[in-house]
């Protein structure tokens, strides 16, 4: 905060603005933060990460009362947190010891940098925490390096209910900011127990069944994708498991539930209905558990996954004053949801609970102190850390165009509101409150101001050619009560309910509405009153949020309307409308559903949660906010990303913003926004996405994890003339790292090169004592033994030893012929002793290489090469792409895909012109580009697999389809990608159900159409 200490009762504000308030790589642990002097105001840029804390209230006395509320906030340590980050860092450095085998590989294919969809660093802490605590140290376990956390510590874990005879449940919370993909961490985790336990069925640290637990029904429809049968689970949409682990995770079970069924069943209730005969008693604990997990008993323990987690908490003890604090429904909410957990672990168990949160604190009037932490939190990434890694929206506050400080005014709306209210303002017995229509008053200015942005980035988007996607951004107007709510809804949409009087003639039983200009008489029949919309001019901007007969762009968020559809009676006429709103408010900004047109929602609480809206753009607080938890829980509505496309420059995420007014925040990085002088329009995002009436142009492509060699008389060949050339680079260092050849080296001796295999040596006598013909025997028992496989594992489904040594013999000479030839005729050596390819990362490339290019050799019976697909995703299609960019595009006719986004408008988008112009003169029939297509090639590369991600998918005359590789300068990591793509190639062509294929790599885009032309030619002949 900054205050000049010589004017006394000066109000407290935040930090100034900051520049950039994005500081690190959302992939790569944070390495430093935003820091503030609270006397100066200065913010500074520290050098390592921030540590885990929170704030909370305390009281103040004396003249301090005049400070804000930010004052009162103190900071306090996480030291659990803090502690388990030290471990984490060891427990990476020690190559994950003691960890399973699976979870070691999981792991290290979660952090791979060229997955096509990332994890954020965020997520692997999360998941690495809660691994490390299970299967390390609450499995007793002790690694090398000395533990920061205490076994005392670990007790902080145990959640014990009243009654302590029945069983503690284990709880880890992690605290993840809105939008950082929580989803995503549940579904690493259930990947993670399922691929362990499916590994090791007796090993029972590993629940092969998982309760997933949430709030309401929204979220429940959208956790469905932690189900692994589910057509689009996040296990397939993420790449979370590798393809020979699949079968694994099959073998375990989860059930997506919310908290309402924990409410005990009614002793009258007999087959899902009521009946007054049936008695039945009370619901016992197994009886409890059958009903609710279903399938899930009788599998064990089990671990669960609580959504939004500061909802289950264990109430404890409080006073009335402070119990007044908390609403009924919350601590009903509590209840339910922690003795149905308490329950289910006295009936089968629960080994324990992951609790997932933003805002995992307790609230007033649960007995804790406000604001306090759940003490088993394990693991932190909140609000303010998701700012400085991007991968939120980026708070912006309303600014004086001369001090660049926020306006009072509008950053502390509610106090500006209610501090100088008149006697006639207030309502009599609510504590000081102002009317619903002295707040309209006030705050009519703020409103304005915010709602003039609003309509400045709305015509922005409906004006700009370039932008395709017209959907368009969202205000939210966060309200204290329904009064307050009901008098904004009303100026802004224009929209009234009233009462009319109907009447129902006696004589011919017609319904007659009544005339508004006059009364109807008694004459006239029995007189009944009926609500009925009216709709009017709203008062702010009416041509954008008026609302009409079939056009509704303001919404009001009925809080009690909503909770009906989460258990209310199905086939009522409350229940449809409870469902419809449901419906509207959870598909708030998606095109096609009913929440799409929505441009302004008006709620009393912080909107339903799991709200996964991200076009919201602007939010106005008219309430009072007595902490930072308040503030955050609101904020978090609209910090939801568009667009998740690092810039490729930075490496960084790219800004986006969310304008906010009344919301009075603290300590958190935000940029200015004046309210007087008009600021340019905020760059909105394009839309890329396949259109459904372009269905014609979409093609499909099968998801390739892997191949089928399976020989039958072990006779193989290669096109060493299609191979990826290797150019020997001459090496300046006398030493460097060789293979060894060793005395006695036979065909079948443990595979491609581990520890010992390789060590650094004199060039000079490395060429003295090594023979070139030694080196070609040595890299052919590497890929034969890589074809076969060692004594441990085979690829070769044959386990018969003698087969298996009979492979051996039969394919080492005829590996050994490829190998000759592909030195002799596809290696560079540039005037260097041939031996260099004896160096280690020559000798991998040529295995490598090798490998990819040799196929069984059809001439001579063998079965062709085969690709194997991907279990749950066998074929891909254009009509999946679907995301959001701040790319500059290039629209598109001959594609399913609407836009092309280029990372480099000279390279990306010329071809994308060539192509179209190509269509036009029918060398190509239709093409698209592989961005957010999830279109890839594995391949190997210095001992690591990675993906390849062509840059084109075109649809010939012909109807061949090219891949097409756009490349100036190449590396020798892209002749590996090449060498991989003509792989797939082959086997996809084996295959044959999408048609034939081809690759191509164009070196300028100049020459793109001839050599089209040549590729059409060359297979029509």
């Amino acid at each position: 905060m900054s205050i000049d200490r010589n004017k006394p009762g000066q109000q407290v504000l935040p930090i100034q603005p900051v520049e950039k308030p994005i500081l690190c790589s959302p992939y790569t642990e944070p390495d430093k933060h935003w820091s503030y002097n609270l006397e100066t105001g200065e913010a500074m840029i520290v050098p390592y990460r921030r540590p885990a804390s929170y704030f909370y209230r305390v009281q103040r006395v004396g003249s301090e009362q005049q400070l804000s509320m930010f004052a009162e906030e103190t900071r306090e340590d996480l030291p659990l947190i803090n502690a388990l980050r030290e471990d984490l860092k060891k427990w990476r450095a020690s190559n994950y010891e003691g960890a399973t085998q699976v979870t070691k590989e999981l792991l290290a294919w979660w952090a791979r940098e060229d997955r096509p969809r990332r994890l954020f660093f965020c997520q692997r802490e999360a998941v690495e925490t809660i691994i490390y605590l299970n299967e390390i140290r609450l499995a007793g376990k002790h690694t090398r390096f000395k533990s920061a956390v205490s076994d005392t510590d670990l007790e902080k874990l145990k959640d014990q209910p009243a009654d302590v005879s029945l069983p503690a449940l284990i709880r880890m919370g992690c605290k993840m900011a809105t939008g950082s993909g929580k989803t995503v961490v549940m579904a690493m985790l259930i990947a993670w127990t399922f691929c362990n336990r499916g590994q090791v069925p007796s090993d029972q640290r590993f629940p092969s069944a998982v309760l997933v637990v949430c709030p309401n029904l929204t979220i429940k429809e959208r956790l469905q994708v932690l189900r692994p049968e589910n057509p689009d689970n996040y296990y397939s949409a993420f790449d979370l498991v590798p393809n020979k682990m699949r079968p694994l995770l099959a073998k375990g079970k989860v059930l997506v539930t919310n908290w309402h069924l924990f409410a005990p069943e009614s002793e009258h209730i007999e087959g899902g209905k009521s009946y007054l005969v049936v008695n039945k008693g009370p619901e016992g604990p197994d009886a409890f558990a059958r009903r609710i997990l279903g399938d899930l008993y009788g599998r064990g323990q089990i671990m669960v996954l609580n959504d939004e987690a500061h909802h289950a908490w264990r109430p404890k003890q409080a006073d009335e004053k402070e119990r007044r604090l908390l609403q009924q429904e919350e601590l009903e909410e509590a209840t339910v949801w922690i003795n149905g957990l308490d329950t289910i672990n006295h009936a089968t168990g629960i080994r324990f609970c992951v609790d997932l949160s933003a805002t995992p604190f307790y609230i007033a009037g649960s007995g804790y102190v406000e604001g306090s932490p759940f003490p088993w939190l394990v693991s932190d990434f909140g609000l303010v850390d998701a700012i400085e890694s991007g991968i939120v929206k980026i708070p912006r506050l309303p600014v004086s165009d001369t001090t660049g400080r926020p306006e009072p005014k509008y950053f502390r709306l509610w106090q500006h509101i209610t501090e100088n209210l008149q006697p006639g303002e207030k309502l009599p017995g609510r504590a000081g409150k102002p009317k619903p229509e002295v707040v309209y008053r006030e705050a009519e200015a703020a409103l304005n101001t915010l709602a003039s942005q609003w309509v400045e980035r709305f015509r922005y988007i409906q004006e700009a050619s370039n932008v395709q996607d017209k959907t368009p951004p969202v205000l939210i107007i966060v309200c204290d009560n329904t009064d307050i709510a009901e008098v904004f809804y009303r100026n802004i949409s224009g929209e009234e309910t009233v009462e009319v009087v109907e009447v129902e003639d006696e004589e011919d039983e017609e319904l007659v509405d009544g005339d508004e200009e006059g009364p109807v008489t008694e004459k006239q029949g029995k007189k009944k009153l009926k609500t009925k919309v009216r709709y009017g001019q709203g008062r702010v901007f009416p041509e954008y949020f008026s609302n009409r007969e079939g056009f509704t762009p303001t919404i009001r968020i009925d809080s009690r309307l909503l909770a009906q559809a989460e258990s209310g009676n199905p086939g009522t006429s409350r229940q449809e409308a409870a469902e419809q709103l449901r419906r509207i408010v959870a598909t708030v900004g998606k095109p096609g559903e009913p929440g799409e047109q929505v441009r302004c929602v008006i709620s009393v609480a912080m909107l339903n949660e799991g709200w996964d809206a991200n076009n919201v753009t602007h939010i106005l607080g008219l309430r009072a906010f007595g902490s930072q938890l308040l503030c955050e829980q609101v904020v978090g509505r609209g910090l939801r990303r568009m667009d998740y496309t690092p810039d490729p420059e930075t490496g960084l995420l790219t800004e986006e913003y969310v304008d906010i007014y009344g919301v009075p925040f603290s300590l958190i990085p935000f940029k200015g926004r004046p309210t007087r002088t008009p600021a340019p329009g905020d760059r909105p995002k394009n839309h890329v996405r396949a259109l459904p009436e372009r269905t014609a142009f979409e093609i499909r492509f099968p998801v390739v994890e892997g191949y089928a060699f399976a020989l039958q008389r072990n006779l193989i060949t290669a096109d060493i003339s299609r191979m990826e050339p290797l150019r020997i680079e001459p090496e300046r260092e006398p030493t460097s790292v060789f293979v060894k050849p060793r005395v006695g080296y036979q065909v079948g001796t443990p595979g491609l090169a581990g520890p010992g295999e390789f060590a650094v040596q004199d060039r000079r006598l490395y060429y003295q004592s090594t023979h070139l013909q030694t080196i070609e025997f040595v890299l052919t028992r590497h890929i034969v033994n890589a074809m076969v496989g060692d004594d441990q594992q085979s690829p070769d489904p044959r386990s018969n030893p003698a087969l298996r040594l009979q492979s051996l013999h039969q394919l080492f000479p005829q590996v050994l012929r490829l190998v000759h030839q592909y030195i002799n005729q596809k290696v560079d050596f540039r005037d260097v002793d041939p031996r260099e390819i004896g160096q280690e990362k020559y000798f991998r490339r040529i295995v490598e290489r090798m490998l990819a290019a040799i196929r069984p050799d059809e001439s001579q019976g063998e079965p062709p090469l085969m690709p194997l697909l991907n279990r749950y995703t066998p074929i891909g299609s254009t009509a999946d792409v679907d995301f959001k960019t701040i790319k500059p595009v290039f629209v598109t006719t001959f594609s399913h895909i609407n836009a092309v986004a280029a990372d480099t408008a000279s390279w990306e988008q010329s071809v994308a012109f060539r192509l179209e112009q190509a269509a036009f003169d029918n060398l190509v029939r239709f093409y698209a580009r592989n961005d957010g297509l999830n279109f890839s090639i594995p391949y190997e590369f210095e001992g690591v697999t990675h993906t390849f991600e062509p840059d084109y998918l075109v649809r010939l005359a012909n109807d061949i389809t090219l891949i097409l590789e756009i490349k100036g300068m190449e590396t020798e990591q892209d002749r590996a990608k090449h060498q991989a793509a003509r792989r797939w190639i082959t086997a996809v062509n084996n295959w044959g159900k999408l048609g034939k294929w081809e690759f191509h790599v164009n070196r300028d885009p100049q020459v793109l159409t001839n050599e089209l032309s040549y590729i059409m030619n060359k297979h029509s002949t």
